[in-house]
Parts: C-alpha cells; structure tokens; sequence
C-alpha cells in the first residue's frame, strides 16, 4: 500500500507536469535582448518573436535593456521569475563578459539554462575604403599597421564585447598597434567608419554585408574555416596565409535556472520550428546567418568551450574595459 501510494503520487506529478507544459504559454511571454534597438540582435530576435506569436497563438514581446555589452540587461533577466514566461536573446557578448566584468552580479552558466543557437554567422574584417585606398588584402591591413603604430582606429560596440576582443585577437596575433574606440552599440560605430572617422571593423556578416555592397566597406577577410555562399569573392583569413582567426557572430536563447525542464523543452522545439519557416530563413539568408538549432545539451558545451576560448584572448591581450 506504501508503494502504491508513492507511485500515484509520482504518477500526479509526471501529470501534473506534463499538463502545466501543454498549457504553455497562456500568457504573453517576454524575451529580454540586452541590447539597444535596431542593433544585430534584433534583426534575429524580431523577426523570431513574431514568429513564436504566430505558432502559439500567445505574444512574444521583445523588450530591450541595452548597456555594459549586454551585462545589465543579463542581470536583469536573471532576477526575473523562472516560470517559463521570461528568456534571454543573447550573444556571443555573453560568452566574453565573465572576463571582461569580474564583478558580475549573474552567472551565464549557473542563473540561465541554455536553450538553443539562433543565428550563428562569420566575422569579416573590413577597411574604410577612402581612408586606406591602397589596403585591399589582409597583408595589406598588417604592413600598414606596422608602418603606423597606434594611428589606425577600429571601432566596438563597446569595451568587452565580441568587436572588441576580435580587435585584440587580430593585434595580438599579428603583433599589431591598432587603436581601439569604443561606442554605445554598432550603429554609431558604423556612422563613424563611413564618416571616415575610423580605419578598420572588426564585426559580423550580418552588419557589413550591405555596406560592402554599397562599395562603402572594403571586405578584406572572412574569419571562417570556408569562404561564404553568399559573398564568395572575400577571401578567407586562412586562405591568406593567417590561420587560427576563425571568429563567429552569433545569437542564443536562454532560459532562467528554476524554469520547469518541459518548457524549456517545448520552447526549444517552438524554436526549432520557427527556424525552419520559409520567412525565417529568408530573413537569416540575408544577414548571412546559419540557422542555429542544437539541442540545448549541446549549445551548453558550445557556451562552455566560447567561454574558455575569449578566456584565453582576454588573458593574452590584457583587454581592459577602460581601453
């Protein structure tokens, strides 16, 4: 009778689980991107969000709390009730801020779980093409530099981020004085480097791919293992001689420690559904975007070993957040 009692009440709560999850969402369901509007994320989060909308029948409403390189709206998504109707569109920033911010009043790996990799795209080094007429190749960017120690300036999203750090990968590696500024997301870098007010960005193909289009960014090259469908003309580093350099942009969703493992569950497959929409995968198509999509198992070893990896280039570059 003991037995029997522990198993009906086993059997209650498998029930009772498995009902709260079919159940979800039945109310609007936020998802926090911790950075300014009209910047990379959102041309990922948007577009997603209205997608959930559509499939659930519930909104997905985008809130944005940009600053400190997505750290503050981080903090603030980790204080949020874990009930399933709260995540976090983050970045690859989410991977660098642990050593770039020793204070950090969250944890990416012990206050969120991991759900999936939204977009994952290369980075591409570009030069501004009035400023530097003659640097047309990366060998062309390292003899210039060396020429002009600390008189050619590269643009960030702000000091710590993915921008930043791919600055110090590049000058470290090279052994290369390149000054870094840093702004208050990629927009204002970008009016900048068109102004001529800076040399060199360092970013994702999703953001410079339409000014290198216009002829208003020279792509000198791609920082991944093959060149790009889309832009098959821009050389890779390695295939110029510079190998190791391999950088990605990407975008992830998480949700918060404590959110009931079905809906995580269920809000991964939504996902996966919603990345496999014709209007999605045009959307990421034009930004140069592969899907992302991997089980959240594995998007956390793939955190884990980004972690590591911007560790190392931290460590090796002595990147501060004041430089």
């Amino acid at each position: 009778m003991h037995l029997l009692k522990h198993l009906v009440v086993a059997t209650c709560a498998l029930v009772s689980a498995t009902a709260f999850a079919q159940a979800w969402p039945n109310k609007p369901v936020k998802l926090i991107n911790p950075f300014p509007a009209g910047g990379g994320t959102d041309t990922f989060a948007r577009p997603l969000s209205a997608q959930l909308t559509k499939q659930t029948g519930q909104q997905f409403i985008v809130e944005n709390i940009g600053g400190a390189g997505g750290t503050i709206g981080a903090a603030q998504a980790a204080r949020a009730p874990a009930d399933g109707y709260t995540f976090l569109i983050g970045a690859v920033h989410h991977a660098i801020a642990p050593s770039m911010y020793p204070k950090l009043s969250y944890d990416i790996e012990k206050d969120f779980v991991p759900v999936t990799l939204l977009a994952i795209m290369p980075y591409v080094i570009v030069a501004q093409p009035n400023k530097l007429p003659n640097v047309k190749t990366i060998k062309d960017l390292v003899e210039h530099s060396k020429a002009n120690p600390g008189k050619l300036a590269f643009g960030s999203s702000g000091a710590g981020t993915s921008q930043h750090l791919t600055g110090e990968l590049f000058k470290t590696s090279q052994n290369v004085n390149l000054l870094h500024i840093p702004y208050k997301g990629m927009g204002p870098a970008m009016t900048d480097f068109l102004g001529g007010q800076l040399d060199v960005l360092f970013d994702g193909m999703s953001a410079s791919a339409a000014q290198i289009r216009a002829g208003k960014a020279r792509p000198l090259g791609l920082m991944a293992a093959k060149r790009s469908t889309q832009y098959p003309d821009i050389p890779t580093m390695a295939e110029q001689g510079y190998p190791g350099l391999e950088v990605s942009q990407w975008f992830a969703l998480w949700a918060l420690k404590g959110t009931p493992p079905e809906i995580v569950d269920k809000m991964y497959k939504e996902v996966v559904k919603a990345l496999d929409d014709p209007i999605i995968k045009s959307n990421w198509s034009a930004a140069s975007a592969d899907a992302g999509g991997m089980p959240p198992a594995e998007f956390g070893k793939f955190v884990k070993l980004e972690i590591d990896r911007w560790a190392k280039v931290a460590k090796a570059s002595g990147a501060k957040l004041d430089q």
